[in-house]
């Protein structure tokens, strides 16, 4: 059954190219062995960078079953998920990811992520693209209200 719906996967990303949709990337989410999103990479066809295949599925699934969480459920990938999404699945709490090709063979279709592996474990001020910490005096004040708010949904 895995490999059933990783060929489905497969399928939609080999229709997200010929289609001119966007990268070579399809995702699926499956709940109790019924797909309930799908979708192809829409980067290009968007203009959003975040609009990857898994994202784009992730964001389907949660509207689906009207919550933010996707804990009884189950992501196919055409390929290994990129930092990004690999984030995105950790915060959707899906369950397990199937996935396909590796990030080595994506970097051999030059879709080559590992730069953003290693930044990951770079010291924010030593990264590529520059962030600087500023240490404004009520900067924890969201967090502050946060703690005390009785009425919040935590995630």
């Amino acid at each position: 059954m895995h490999e059933e719906f990783l060929q489905q996967a497969i399928a939609l990303a080999v229709d997200n190219v010929r289609s001119g949709d966007g990268g070579p990337y399809g995702a699926i989410i499956v709940k109790d062995n019924q797909q309930i999103a799908a979708s192809g990479n829409k980067v290009t066809r968007t203009l959003d960078p975040t609009a990857h295949a898994e994202i784009a599925a992730i964001r389907l699934a949660c509207k689906k079953l009207n919550d933010f969480q996707l804990h009884d459920c189950i992501l196919y990938s055409s390929c290994e998920p990129c930092p990004m999404c690999l984030g995105a699945i950790y915060w959707a709490r899906l369950a397990k990811v199937y996935f396909a090709c590796s990030r080595y063979d994506a970097a051999a279709a030059n879709f080559d992520d590992s730069f953003i592996y290693d930044e990951i474990a770079v010291l924010p001020s030593e990264r590529i693209i520059e962030m600087q910490h500023l240490n404004l005096l009520n900067a924890r004040e969201p967090f502050e209200i946060w703690a005390e708010k009785i009425d919040k949904v935590v995630y």
